[in-house]
């Protein structure tokens, strides 16, 4: 298999039409997109905290999912073929709070100053903030959002990190809460860094596991210990270190208007399993190069609201990916980023003339 090909559009660079187009974030949805464009003859800068493009293709998903090499080489050429400009190391920002990946930053660019200097802005930027769950002790040390977990070991295979910053869990116990993707990830890696026991706890049963039940047997297979129907309670600790943690029971209530099944601690069913390291894959939110202040309307998730053409609140400045879908597939955020860049060809061509 080749590298990915994010210009499938067209065979070669196509007249120039003089307009620019600025891709913040140099992920799935804003390669597919920055891909689309240069296709369409538009000059295309893409920018991006980290330190090369690829986004989470690079720094969150192991590469048994996605070689390396393929990422690395759809972004080259884009750069070589088409003339795509990178700009890594930088973030696009309006007075933005501090998330995951910005380790790697080292120029901060004002979102305003963007908008003025291009004809359209797609913003791609994913979701980069993971959620922890509210319970006693987890600030301890030793307690993970996967998303950070992931990024650390990724970012130390690809000679980014000291690998004295990745979580040193071999001979130790891990547990991973939660059964989506990334869930599934941080346990698979575990395994592999040579953790002694992986568990893996979920609040449903096997069959609700957005993962699905395929991958869920595969870790099952490797030596991973499901344990379905459980809630962390209380993450207990030593010495500010997480030493164990405390688990409920659960069942799953009558179908509510959705008809999803809620699920319900069973009194009194608590028990404790001694563990190193509480990595929480239990969702993600959104992370816009924003603040509210710009007049770009949000949703209460803190996704980017758009209309049909993917434009945001703001004319010129378009959306696309998990900012706007919340956490996705790569697949799915690689579809929206091409129609969002069809969207923002056509408003130059007509609007920008």
């Amino acid at each position: 298999m080749g590298g990915m090909n994010f210009a499938f559009h067209c065979r070669e660079k196509p007249r120039p039409t003089g307009k620019k187009v600025a891709v913040i974030g140099a992920g799935p949805a804003g390669l597919a997109a920055a891909g689309c464009l240069v296709c369409q003859g538009h000059e295309v800068h893409v920018y991006d905290k980290l330190p090369e493009p690829g986004g989470l293709m690079l720094f969150g998903i192991p590469e048994f999912r996605i070689p390396i090499y393929r990422v690395r080489e759809g972004c080259e050429r884009l750069e070589k073929a088409f003339g795509v400009k990178y700009f890594p190391r930088t973030k696009v920002c309006f007075g933005n709070p501090k998330e995951n990946g910005d380790e790697f930053v080292e120029r901060e660019i004002d979102f305003e100053e963007i908008v003025r200097n291009y004809d359209a802005v797609l913003i791609a930027t994913g979701t980069w903030n993971a959620y922890v769950p509210t319970i006693p002790g987890s600030d301890l040390e030793g307690v993970f959002p996967a998303l950070e977990y992931l990024f650390r070991i990724k970012s130390a295979k690809l000679g980014y990190m000291d690998w004295s910053k990745v979580p040193p869990v071999e001979g130790k116990k891990v547990i991973v809460i939660g059964a989506g993707h990334t869930a599934v990830d941080a346990a698979l890696e575990s395994v592999n860094l040579g953790a002694e026991k992986v568990y893996l706890s979920y609040r449903r049963t096997i069959h609700e596991a957005p993962a699905g039940a395929y991958e869920i047997n595969l870790l099952q297979q490797r030596g991973v210990k499901w344990l379905e129907r459980t809630m962390p309670v209380k993450i207990i600790g030593e010495n500010e270190r997480v030493r164990a943690i405390e688990l409920v029971k659960t069942r799953l209530s009558e179908p509510d208007e959705t008809g999803r099944r809620r699920p319900v601690p069973i009194e009194g069913s608590n028990f404790q399993i001694d563990v190193d390291y509480v990595v929480c894959a239990v969702g993600q939110m959104p992370t816009p190069p924003f603040s509210k202040e710009t007049g770009i309307a949000l949703d209460r998730k803190g996704r980017i609201v758009v209309d049909s053409r993917h434009m945001t609140s703001r004319e010129g400045v378009f959306a696309a990916g998990d900012v706007v879908l919340g956490p996705s597939k790569v697949g799915k955020a690689v579809k929206d980023g091409l129609y969002a860049a069809e969207s923002i060809h056509y408003w130059l061509m007509e609007v920008k003339e």
